[in-house]
């Protein structure tokens, strides 16, 4: 097999798609993957219990990922391989790419991009991290990998520049071992990628030390070996990097040991390079620094991947598992970090291997005939690897049943989700008994939301009691139900639950989810009235779909304020008291301070008419002017102003005013006034609007971290009286883009 390193930036344009954001995600353990990635996950657990799997969420949507792995010279494969598995495009069907390579189909690259298709023993090493562990990495598993090479226990011999042979007392395990070391790249990975690069013998050019205007220079991972039209152009190219880098500075030549005039150094140096170019950026596993979907690195992806084969990782996997096989290390930690994508097809991408006129579309309930085991392999020949395997009698779906020349494999999927091929001829239909009735029934048909409960199914006749039920809920916002029948209430509301068999008969059940009030909150904290004056009291209620949203108000002292069923408080008298907010659903009651105060004569104190004053809250600040020093030109008063953040801090003249911020107007040394800032979009208090108060915000609204009082008002952007919502978030998002500026009035 051969393998070139990807230096050169593919001159296309890319496709233009929305502005989403790409930042990647890791969740570590089984659970954190896809559904249609578990089942294959479990089994290798099982197998192997301390190997470890995190989940690379991309967050690139699928077709996306193709379209730019899809390009022209990109992914190649070799031209003596099957059409599926090439371009067909007219004017690029068969153009070699490189001697022997032309571009592969786009199917191909669906297929080696699926990450699904290698979750079995072997192929999963594609997906390894590719980091030194001292625990693991050592030089009888070095050996191991080198094995029917002439790399294998064998002392290094190496031509100096002017012809002379010097013979070092390492062997070529010794130097890998060190490169790995130095390097922090996995020693097993470095012994891999050299027999991919130059194969098994010694004799390769990139490492003979005898190539003419290049004597005494070697590449052992094709470092720099571009493509080129002249006799040898890829290999010179690679030894002209190992030479002088190529032109690179002094300062990268002595990072990665240029010139490698000696074989350890070219293997360390190397090793380096391939280190710092990709492990230790992000791209640390084979599949990853083939397929560049990975953005730790803070670069553009697609386009920096050490390998234009679309088949390398899949290579490599065999090589590694190999290598590995007979070290005994399976049964360490091992970890391997695998892709996800958004909107990935439901099933794993077929093989080009496998010809869509061999096989019929199929839905067929089968079994295991057989008295011990069935193996299920990812393709349809004994050559490919076991996935898992089936118990006697065990039932599996038939999905494609196969027609081929010669041994006949079905694809099947098992009750787990695995999706494999299996000998056909090891295949039973499973008989059929039709169901003639179904009745549903449930403990109660009034369900809290959250609660999950289990509907009761009797099927007739009893012996078609295996029968495939297909649940469905009418309203899927309102409740869901599982494969198993189990019913999950998620908002308020009704919804009808149907239970049908395949043969069509049915039966539904009248179900209705309630959601509790949780809690009650206020858009505003304590209360400062002028005599006289009215106020009207948000109210936001917990969760935003509970069912009953009742609430009773009350105040502690109707002479010193009065307050209505809608929330609309009067200040009668001056003094202090209390207004009660109750939940009629709960019974959760909370409370909010009014102080009562004389009316102030504008004479005293006045604001400019851009400011919106409503009771002792201040808005309408320009948020781009919204410095302390600003703030108090819009205040017309002789007494005394200060201002304080959220925190109780004096804020300076240079400082941002935001949402909290206290205004506090003093006369004789006594607070005569004191009022409190809103500003929409800014729900942290700094006084900016920025990405920091779109995190804010989404945490309040998933429930995370909830806010109150005038953070409350400050987050509803849109100014309905409601808990802030995604509406809310759109808002600060096109604010912050300069799609749309946040009004403040």
């Amino acid at each position: 097999m051969k393998y070139k390193i990807f230096f050169y930036i593919i001159l296309f344009l890319f496709i233009l798609f929305p502005n989403y954001s790409y930042s990647s995600t890791k969740l570590e353990g089984i659970e954190a993957f896809p559904e249609s990635y578990k089942p294959y996950l479990e089994i290798l657990k099982q197998k192997y219990p301390n190997w470890n799997f995190i989940a690379l969420y991309t967050n690139l949507d699928w077709k996306y990922v193709i379209d730019n792995e899809n390009i022209f010279g990109k992914n190649l494969v070799p031209i003596s391989y099957h059409d599926n598995w090439k371009n067909t495009k007219n004017g690029e069907y068969n153009v070699e790419v490189d001697s022997g390579w032309v571009d592969s189909s786009r199917k191909a690259v669906e297929y080696t991009m699926d990450p699904r298709n290698f979750l079995n023993e072997v192929r999963i090493f594609q997906f390894e991290v590719l980091s030194y562990d001292e625990k693991t990495n050592n030089i009888d598993g070095i050996e191991k990998i080198l094995y029917g090479t002439e790399f294998y226990n064998r002392i290094v011999e190496y031509k100096n520049s002017s012809g002379n042979n010097i013979v070092t007392n390492d062997k070529y395990s010794d130097l890998i071992l060190r490169g790995g070391q130095t390097s922090k790249v996995s020693t097993y990975h470095l012994a891999s990628r050299i027999k991919q690069e130059v194969g098994p013998f010694l004799s390769h050019s990139s490492i003979s030390g005898i190539v003419q205007g290049f004597e005494g220079l070697y590449n052992f991972y094709n470092i720099g070996a571009t493509s080129s039209s002249e006799p040898m152009g890829a290999i010179k190219n690679g030894l002209q990097y190992a030479k002088d880098g190529k032109g690179a500075s002094q300062e990268t030549k002595n990072k990665y040991l240029i010139p490698w005039n000696t074989k350890e150094r070219a293997i360390t140096g190397g090793a380096i390079f391939i280190g710092s170019s990709y492990i230790n950026i992000g791209q640390n596993t084979i599949y990853l620094q083939k397929f560049d979907v990975n953005d730790e690195k803070g670069g553009e992806l697609f386009w920096h991947q050490y390998m234009t084969n679309v088949l390398a990782p899949y290579s490599e996997s065999k090589l590694v598992y190999n290598g590995y096989k007979n070290s005994g290390i399976f049964s360490t930690g091992l970890t391997f970090i695998i892709p996800v994508y958004d909107n990935m097809p439901e099933l794993p991408v077929e093989s080009p291997n496998i010809l869509e006129n061999d096989f019929t579309s199929d839905n067929t309930k089968m079994y295991a005939n057989v008295t011990t085991k069935l193996n299920v392999r990812s393709g349809p020949g004994s050559s490919y690897e076991i996935i898992t395997t089936l118990d006697s009698k065990e039932q599996v779906t038939r999905i494609a049943k196969g027609k081929q020349a010669g041994e006949l494999w079905d694809r099947v999927i098992l009750e787990n989700g695995v999706v494999g091929y299996v000998f056909q001829s090891y295949l039973e239909k499973v008989p059929e008994i039709q169901v003639s009735d179904i009745n549903l029934s449930i403990d109660k048909t009034t369900i809290n939301k959250n609660e999950r409960v289990k509907l009761n199914v009797e099927i007739l006749p009893v012996e078609a009691e295996n029968a495939k039920i297909e649940f469905s809920s009418s309203d899927n916002s309102v409740a869901i139900v599982d494969e198993d029948g189990y019913i999950l209430g998620l908002s308020s509301g009704k919804s009808i639950i149907t239970a049908k068999t395949e043969n069509g008969i049915s039966d539904s059940i009248n179900i209705e989810v309630y959601s509790p009030v949780t809690d009650i909150n206020f858009d505003t904290t304590d209360l400062v009235l002028e005599k006289g004056e009215n106020f009207h009291l948000n109210v936001i209620i917990y969760p935003e779909d509970a069912t009953n949203k009742s609430i009773e108000f009350s105040s502690e002292n109707v002479n010193i304020a009065t307050v209505d069923n809608n929330g609309n408080i009067i200040a009668k008298d001056i003094g202090n008291t209390k207004i009660f907010v109750k939940s009629l659903d709960t019974n959760i009651q909370k409370s909010i301070n009014i102080q009562v105060i004389e009316k102030l004569d504008e004479s005293e104190i006045s604001f400019d008419e851009s400011l919106v004053i409503n009771a002792n809250e201040i808005s309408g600040i320009d948020y781009k002017n919204n410095t302390v020093n600003n703030f108090k030109q819009l205040i017309k008063t002789d007494y005394e102003i200060k201002i304080l953040n959220f925190k109780d801090e004096k804020l300076e003249d240079a400082d941002l005013i935001g949402t909290g911020s206290k205004v506090k107007i003093y006369k004789d040394n006594n607070i005569l006034r004191e009022y409190k800032i809103i500003l929409y979009g800014d729900v942290t208090g700094d006084g900016k609007i920025n990405s920091v108060d779109l995190l804010v915000l989404q945490r309040h609204i998933l429930e995370l971290e909830k806010f109150d009082g005038i953070f409350l008002k400050a987050g509803n952007i849109n100014k309905n009286g409601k808990n802030p919502s995604s509406v809310d978030l759109l808002l600060i998002q096109r604010h912050i883009l300069n799609l749309k500026i946040i009004e403040q009035k």
